[in-house]
């Protein structure tokens, strides 16, 4: 069964979550694929940052929707990086990429540049907001989708079938071997976040899981070696 490495914001437990620096990182350590969070400036481009606001990650104040994307140009991301748009990170790297979207306006420009750039093939798009997927959906009837949920249970899977989604990415710490076979028997995959330890890879690999999403690219190797 081939298990897929995803690299979490690139390989956020060694390098500045969601910069380029990141996800060049992921891609030259060999993750499979490529995970990033998109939010929209205050003039529409679609930055790639992980919170609401970007208090935590850079060196400035406020939410990103306050912002012009030249203003958060200015902004120190860690390590003198900048905080990219999405389309950047797609000329920047080759590997596949999960595009985690926040809400319906984000959907919306998404999948703009989905179909701008020919990336259907190339992006999955995940959210926590059924409605987010739902609207993908609508915009791009061919698009992977996933489900991504943190507390559920095993209505989840009918969550993920109203919305029409392929995949479901989970929290690791909630995860049973039924939730799994009875997912995988509705043709759903299934994808653990976080994987950031040889425990968790063996539990990821015990459940039977196609993926595991992890910070850390050292996760990449053992997973070669761990059946």
């Amino acid at each position: 069964m081939t298990f897929l490495t995803i690299g979490h914001r690139g390989v956020m437990g060694v390098e500045p979550e969601n910069t380029l620096r990141s996800f060049l990182r992921a891609e030259r350590e060999g993750l499979d694929v490529i995970e990033l969070d998109l939010h929209l400036s205050k003039d529409g481009a679609l930055v790639v940052m992980h919170d609401a606001d970007v208090d935590r990650t850079t060196d400035g104040q406020g939410p990103i929707s306050d912002f012009t994307l030249a203003e958060l140009r200015e902004l120190d991301a860690g390590q003198g990086e900048r905080i990219p748009v999405f389309e950047e990170v797609v000329d920047a790297v080759e590997a596949p990429l999960q595009a985690e979207i926040k809400d319906t306006a984000a959907a919306r420009a998404l999948a703009e540049v989905i179909t701008r750039r020919n990336l259907l093939d190339r992006v999955d798009v995940l959210s926590f907001h059924d409605q987010a997927i739902a609207e993908i959906r609508t915009l791009l009837p061919t698009a992977r989708t996933a489900l991504v949920a943190s507390r559920y249970g095993l209505d989840v899977i009918d969550r993920a079938q109203t919305v029409d989604a392929g995949m479901l990415v989970l929290n690791i710490r909630r995860i049973t071997l039924e939730l799994v076979q009875r997912a995988h028997a509705a043709g759903l995959k299934v994808i653990g976040w976080t994987v950031n330890t040889p425990d968790q890879l063996k539990l990821a690999r015990g459940l039977g899981l196609d993926g595991g999403t992890t910070d850390f690219p050292e996760i990449r190797r053992a997973a070669r070696y761990t059946a």
